[in-house]
């Protein structure tokens, strides 16, 4: 190996330790046992490892801020705006500006320069098909994730993650509590854990209740009307279907214009128990304020008969486009502004030593049931 190809990884699997373990060990910090220090300062001798000008510098003194890493449709998503804006206010209490750093700016070996001008980064949903997060984990710098990388580059300094496939999990649950007998995902196309998760979690909840899931796969951050192209074609070949679940942030109406033009009522399949007409409900994690719990899966009811049959429509991400649609739209409200929140929260706290590196926190999520899944009284 040469010193351009030598990376702190390649010192910590060849020494048998971490990699925060060998950046302590080069810098003379952290509790690292001295025989341990030797090893390590002799493998990265060997290896002909060299710390980069940027790394050099942050040991000697602090930028006052933080990098912020989103993926390339971020720019036209709500969610990511949301999230954007609740890692500024977080970092801005702890003193700390953010930078929002342009996917062109960090990509073809950028990451030195990216670090010299950050204490940490925090890179969101990365995808193992973007050609900037390998530099950016190996930066030199903290870096912390939102969700989990599943690329093979060096591990980030620390994440925090939400229980997608368990989202998931509750609204298909949810909208087979209501009636559906076939439901429909539109799943994210793309490599991050998120649309990583769904797609999985799709085929594994159709399997486990012996119920057929039509998955269709559509783009990452699909447009309303790519969202209703896809809803008219699966439409016109399973006209059975009739739930459909769309992952895409603020594509969902995309489904209700489709259900129109397909002369399918939405959000009226009314489910007849010994009780009475089912009642919507908050369900998911746990978090203030809200109702939590879980759904048993079930079906109690039979779907009243109907001319055509009727469709209910959920998403997998709540947003001004499900709330403010007709029906409003039943959601997973990711609360991305906390979201955010808590990824520059862990980084600050790494960065400040009150948290050790390679912790791992879970984000809430919560099921806001509305008018597009809910059976009228």
């Amino acid at each position: 190996m040469t010193s351009r190809t030598v990376t702190l990884l390649d010192v910590a699997r060849a020494a048998g330790v971490s990699k925060s373990t060998v950046s302590d060990a080069l810098q003379g910090s952290g509790r690292v046992a001295e025989a341990t220090r030797e090893r390590v300062r002799a493998v990265a001798e060997d290896l002909g490892y060299r710390p980069n000008s940027a790394a050099r510098r942050l040991r000697r003194s602090s930028t006052g801020a933080i990098g912020l890493h989103l993926p390339q449709t971020a720019t036209r998503l709500d969610y990511y705006m949301n999230l954007a804006f609740g890692a500024v206010a977080r970092a801005q209490e702890e003193g700390l500006d953010v930078v929002l750093l342009a996917p062109a700016g960090v990509a073809g070996g950028a990451s030195g320069r990216v670090a010299s001008r950050v204490d940490g980064l925090l890179v969101i949903d990365p995808e193992v098909s973007d050609s900037a997060v390998p530099g950016l984990l190996d930066a030199g710098v903290p870096v912390v994730t939102g969700e989990r990388y599943l690329g093979p580059a060096a591990a980030p300094s620390g994440a925090v993650i939400c229980d997608n496939a368990a989202s998931l999990t509750a609204l298909l649950d949810h909208v087979t509590e209501r009636g559906a007998r076939h439901p429909a995902v539109l799943a994210p196309a793309g490599t991050s854990a998120w649309a990583t998760a769904l797609r999985a979690t799709a085929a594994s909840w159709g399997q486990e209740h012996g119920v057929a899931v039509a998955l269709r796969t559509v783009p990452f951050a699909a447009t309303p009307q790519e969202a209703e192209e896809t809803t008219l074609a699966l439409l016109r070949t399973d006209p059975a279907v009739d739930a459909v679940i769309c992952a895409p942030d603020g594509a969902a109406p995309g489904v209700l214009r489709a259900a129109a033009t397909a002369g399918r009522t939405v959000g009226t399949v009314s489910v007849r128990t010994a009780g009475g007409a089912t009642s919507g409900r908050t369900i998911g994690s746990t978090t203030p304020g809200r109702t939590a719990g879980s759904t048993t899966p079930g079906r109690t009811g039979e779907v009243g008969t109907h001319p055509r049959t009727p469709l209910l429509v959920a998403s997998c991400v709540d947003g001004t486009a499900t709330r403010s649609a007709e029906p409003p739209v039943t959601a997973v409200d990711l609360r991305p502004a906390a979201y955010g929140r808590a990824c520059a929260e862990l980084l600050c706290d790494i960065l400040a030593g009150r948290t050790a590196p390679d912790t791992v926190r879970r984000h809430a999520w919560a099921l806001e049931t509305r008018a597009s899944t809910t059976p009228p009284c």
